[in-house]
Formats: C-alpha cells, sequence, structure tokens
C-alpha cells in the first residue's frame, strides 16, 4: 500500500530535505504505519522510532484552536460573520469577521518589528493593533497566523483560562491523547529543530517565533505529538466527531461542513480553519493543514482515508524552498495512488 509514496519519503531522507520521518496511512480500513531515517543528527544521529515527538506548528491551529471555536459555533455562542469585535472587545477592526480570520481572507497585516524583543505581553499587543488593509478583506486568501492567535486570544476571554489547559483539557484529555502536550511532555523523546544562534539546538520547545514569547497564550503552535495521538484526532475527524467513549467532540454535521469553501467568495478553496485539497479522480474535497517543521494532514472525510506526515525538516537548518517543492511532490505521488 503506496509503495509509490513510501519510496518518495525515503529519497527526501536520503536527498537529506528532511532528516527522518513518521507517516501514517489509512485506506479502506487499513492502517500501515512507518519510521524513516533520524529524529536528531545534531550534535549526534539517533534514530526515530515510532514514539518521536514532533513539534507539530500550525497543525496546532487546527487540531485545538480550530476544535475549541467549532464546538463555540454549534453552541451558537459564535456567529462567523459577526464583527470579531464582538468577541474580542481589544480587537480594533470592526469589518474582520471570525469567516475572515478562520479563511485567512482578513487582510491583517502579519509584520511585527522587533518580535523577537518583546514580552509575551507586549508581543499579544502588537498583535491587537495590527493594522489592516481595509480593500482587500474577503477579498484575498493570504495564509498568516495572526488569525490563529487572535481568536486564541479571544478563546481566554471566553473560558478565563489559559489556552495550554484548555486544550488539554477540551480536546487531548478526551482523545486519550496522553503522549502529547506543550511543555509538559517528555523532552528526550522529541525531534529537535532548528539549529539557531540565539537558542542553540531547539527540542522540546516550541521552534515558531511568536508561540515562543507567547508561551501558553498561543493558538497557533506549540502542540508536540506522536503519529499514533496524531491519530486519534484524524480517527474522531473521520468518525463525523465520535470519541471512543461515544460521546461527541464535535457534531456530525459540523464535520460535514467544512467540506465546502468558507471564503467570502466561496472561489479560494478554505474551510473554517482548513485549506481544501480535491480528490483526483472523483474531485470531492479533502481536508488537508501543514505545519512549518515539516508536519502535515490529509482527511479525506468521503473515502475515509488519511495521510498524516511527521517530520522535523527545519532540523538542523531550515531550508524551506526545497522541501515545500518536495512535500508537493510527495502529495501528488499519495494522490495519485490514492485512485489506484
Amino acid at each position: 500500500m503506496f509503495e509509490k509514496t513510501i519510496a518518495t519519503i525515503e529519497l527526501m531522507h536520503q536527498d537529506k530535505i528532511i532528516p527522518g520521518a513518521n507517516y501514517l496511512f489509512l485506506k479502506q480500513g487499513d492502517i500501515q504505519k512507518g519510521v524513516i531515517g533520524f529524529k536528531e543528527v545534531m550534535p549526534e544521529e539517533i534514530s526515530a522510532t515510532h514514539d518521536t515527538l514532533y513539534d507539530m506548528a500550525s497543525l496546532t491551529k487546527v487540531m485545538m484552536t480550530n476544535t475549541l471555536v467549532l464546538q463555540l459555533i454549534e453552541k451558537n455562542v459564535l456567529d462567523i460573520d459577526a464583527p470579531f469585535k464582538t468577541y474580542l472587545p481589544s480587537w480594533h477592526e470592526e469589518r474582520v469577521t471570525l469567516r475572515h480570520l478562520l479563511t485567512h481572507t482578513s487582510a491583517v497585516y502579519g509584520y511585527i518589528e522587533n518580535r523577537d524583543e518583546l514580552s509575551g505581553e507586549e508581543l499579544k499587543q502588537a498583535i491587537l493593533r495590527l493594522p489592516v488593509n481595509k480593500s482587500i478583506i474577503g477579498k484575498k486568501k493570504v495564509y498568516t497566523d495572526t488569525g490563529t492567535l487572535l481568536i486564541g486570544f479571544m478563546l481566554e476571554d471566553y473560558y478565563k483560562q489559559n489556552l495550554h489547559d484548555l486544550f488539554t483539557e477540551k480536546v487531548l484529555h478526551p482523545l486519550g491523547m496522553t503522549s502529547s502536550g506543550f511543555t509538559n511532555i517528555d523532552k528526550t523523546k522529541c525531534a529537535p529543530t532548528q539549529v539557531t544562534k540565539t537558542r542553540g539546538v531547539i527540542k522540546g520547545e516550541v521552534h515558531d517565533p511568536k508561540a515562543y514569547q507567547l508561551k501558553e497564550h498561543c493558538g497557533s503552535a506549540g502542540l508536540f505529538s506522536t503519529i499514533d495521538d496524531s491519530f486519534k484526532f484524524v480517527q474522531m475527524m473521520l468518525n463525523k466527531g465520535a470519541l471512543p467513549s461515544g460521546d461527541k467532540m464535535l457534531l456530525p454535521e459540523t464535520i460535514e461542513s467544512l467540506l465546502q469553501d468558507y471564503t467570502p467568495t466561496a472561489t479560494l478553496s478554505r474551510s473554517l480553519g482548513w485549506d481544501l485539497r480535491y480528490h483526483l479522480e472523483k474531485k470531492h474535497p479533502i481536508l488537508y493543514h501543514t505545519g512549518y517543521t515539516g508536519t502535515f494532514m490529509l482527511i479525506d472525510i468521503i473515502e475515509q482515508e488519511a495521510f498524516i506526515f511527521l517530520s522535523n525538516r527545519v532540523h538542523p537548518y531550515d531550508n524551506r524552498q526545497d522541501y515545500i517543492r518536495k512535500r508537493d511532490e510527495l502529495i501528488e505521488v499519495f494522490q495519485k495512488e490514492q485512485t489506484n
């Protein structure tokens, strides 16, 4: 099953695009998992294992933050077309809605001068003051972490808890993701990420600079997880929100509704929080999201199939363009094999 896809991952390892990877395929009820290469190459080579913990980067957005937002939408606590300022009064722009933030069409500028020199609270205040290009709100898709950061602040305001505690209580524990976490993880099992002048070899701490500063108040990154724990989340999505306990994390209609383009123009292939790809043969939408560190998920709700890929491609150094080109080739190979 998926021999060409696995061979492509092997080539990515051999060509040093990635140090190594953990992967999982689900097709027609069969699960296939594998481990390739190293979890660490600096200061020494250490092989990846089935329980390697990866910095999930922006997969935190869809696995954690987005799940909580969808729950509140289900309860009619949130209206995606109401001004976001309704739910986060410290935000300043009346025209920006939750739909804009979730579909990356908010036109909020993401650049913050001297970002790494700011404290967590100073960074939060800078994010709340970011300007908006009002002429393109809702018209153009520009992927950014800003929307999820703002949504995270909103969730903290609503629940009166920090995000790490919320995510643990409302997502990790119900799903039984016992190996996953944020700062309370087994760092010896972590795949390190980048080697930097200021932080050295980053291992067991979040790679993302904003998340590093915001700590437990960041909704865009920070989760560490294994391939098996990641699959528990994917299973919930494929099971239309059902948990092993029989309870519901999300309603079936919520999961089904994600298979539509939620951008204001309905032409930009973004759902609520998720990117949309399309089945090569049957053309139906597939949920997709990536993480900067070298992770991604493809969840085909209709075919009940999935591909989870976890790597630390920024280790020891960040060669982003080479990786993106090879990652896109990998997904193309997978999607072709998926139709066989």
